[in-house]
């Protein structure tokens, strides 16, 4: 079975690209774990072991719905189970009213435990300036019970102590301690609220660009262990671990990982006793991906890696999974939209449906909007490595005069193929946003009712390059526009997505249909 690389990177992902509905992991692994874990947009991951099962809860800024929760049995193969929330808020940012949108914001990293027969997640929101604890005894359907801290904590940690008190920290190179009620749902009245340690990260060197962030606090063996990021001027994420006898002290840190600037996540045992960190590396437009470090014990200090390195094989059985987990191809024949898809913002539910027309999912316009990232109810999954590409057959036979519709590839610098409808004649485009503008750069007349589109993404070695391309009969490709050059910016702050969409510049009320999504290897 032949193999590609980026650190080595098994072929199984490519065999599941073109078998998409191949099922998502077994516990018979079948190869050897390989890094990435998930050659996708998983950032800030925190994990949690429940008996055998492990469970991970990740980022989601301005997606619905939100915070993801994947399972697994071995550390290495994920699947996608559920969601915190469907909506986070009813704010006009969420659901892009008003001219306001949630891009980079929305909410941020989260901080997954288990305690006591209970699920807590914690999540802050810089969209609606507020700290969430989510609560439930099902993790994997729920429901979840919502809770608002009132104030808003940078990058926090849920901690519950073994003396039965319940804290948060947060904040970035200096370190808060903020006492909750036990339950976690409200801050405790007179509770603690103090500086746990300064400048946190000076481990890692005097220079720093980034004193440090992502804190995750654990107690092992009596000692508290804080894992956090720094980044020294001119290099890498760094992880720094702070330990301490007790929550007042003494801290003292130490760098013990630095390596392809693979940092920032939380740590986990297995029933055997063994040790690992799960942490995430930015790789440029397809976003911020999961490694698996094997982690070691010496004189009470975390040993991360093999000599300093993250490995690019693990000792551990897999399937292969990769992305496959938590991205699919889909047919629209059911009455729910898969897990895999999340929405841009806040959906519309009186503006898509999979029951109008059976077997496809209809997108309508219900304003007007200037561009493709304005426009309400975009549908979207994630990219993933090494390359990747999306398909779609799209009936337009209901656009109105300025609709657009088509399939793109969301971000900030994004690009579309798409069709588009002007005085009655339609056309095939493709559009790139560059130099602060959307810029049409090719549009070929068509006269059909039924078009087929396609988006590709490179993604090895940080090549970042996408391709479009449209098809008469679903069989013939022909490419349009030029090469897209993808880049990862902190205005959506998120890896590239492939995108289904429409939207009226003129007249709302017309609509487009889906007949499928469907994933494949890039060509």
């Amino acid at each position: 079975m032949p193999q590609c690389a980026y650190r080595l990177f098994g072929a199984a992902l490519i065999l599941w690209c073109l078998f998409p509905h191949a099922p998502a992991y077994s516990q018979a692994g079948t190869q050897t774990g390989r890094n990435p874990i998930i050659w996708a947009d998983v950032p800030d991951p925190s994990t949690i072991r429940v008996g055998d099962t492990y469970y991970m809860s990740s980022t989601t800024m301005h997606m619905a719905p939100g915070v993801p929760l994947m399972k697994s049995k071995h550390l290495v193969d994920w699947e996608l189970v559920g969601y915190v929330y469907e909506e986070m808020a009813n704010a006009d940012a969420l659901f892009m009213r008003n001219g306001q949108n949630a891009y980079s914001r929305g909410s941020w990293a989260s901080s997954l435990r288990y305690h006591e027969g209970m699920y807590y997640l914690a999540t802050f929101s810089y969209t609606t300036g507020e700290n969430y604890i989510f609560t439930t005894d099902d993790i994997e359907n729920g429901p979840w019970h919502k809770e608002s801290l009132g104030d808003l904590y940078h990058d926090q940690s849920l901690f519950f102590d073994d003396d039965g008190r319940t804290y948060l920290i947060y904040g970035g190179g200096n370190f808060r301690l903020l006492e909750l009620t036990p339950d976690a749902q409200a801050v405790k009245r007179g509770g603690v609220h103090r500086m746990l340690i300064q400048d946190a990260g000076a481990p890692a060197g005097d220079n720093l660009m980034l004193h440090g962030e992502g804190a995750q606090l654990f107690k092992i063996d009596g000692t508290y262990y804080i894992f956090l990021i720094a980044w020294p001027q001119g290099g890498m994420r760094t992880v720094v671990v702070q330990r301490a006898p007790s929550l007042n002290g003494p801290w003292e840190g130490l760098v013990v990982l630095q390596d392809d600037g693979i940092a920032q996540g939380g740590i986990v045992d297995t029933p055997d006793g063994d040790w690992y960190a799960l942490l995430f590396g930015d790789r440029g437009a397809v976003g911020r991906i999961p490694y698996l470090v094997p982690m070691t014990w010496e004189d009470g200090w975390p040993v991360l890696g093999i000599e300093g390195e993250v490995p690019d094989t693990l000792d551990i059985p897999s399937n292969g999974t990769n992305a496959a987990g938590i991205v699919a191809s889909d047919e629209f024949n059911n009455d729910v939209l898969r897990l895999e898809w999340q929405w841009n913002h806040n959906p519309i539910p009186r503006l898509w449906s999979l029951s109008e027309r059976p077997g496809h999912l209809r997108l309508k316009t219900g304003r007007r909007d200037a561009s493709f990232v304005d426009t309400q109810n975009t549908l979207t999954q994630r990219t993933f490595g090494p390359e990747s590409s999306a398909h779609t057959a799209l009936d337009i036979s209901n656009l109105n005069d300025g609709d657009v519709a088509g399939l793109g590839l969301l971000a900030a610098d994004y690009g579309y193929v798409g069709v588009t409808k002007e005085g009655g004649q339609t056309a095939v485009v493709m559009v790139a946003f560059r130099e602060g503008e959307a810029q049409e750069v090719e549009r070929v007349p068509v006269a059909q009712d039924v078009v087929y589109l396609k988006a590709d993404a490179l993604f090895r070695d940080q090549i970042d390059q996408a391709t479009f391309s449209y098809s008469l009969d679903g069989q013939t490709w022909t490419p349009i526009g030029d090469t897209m050059q993808m880049r990862y910016t902190l205005v959506h702050f998120m890896g590239y997505r492939f995108a289904l969409f429409t939207y009226a510049t003129e007249t709302p009320g017309g609509h487009a249909d889906f007949d499928y999504f469907r994933l494949g290897k890039r060509e």
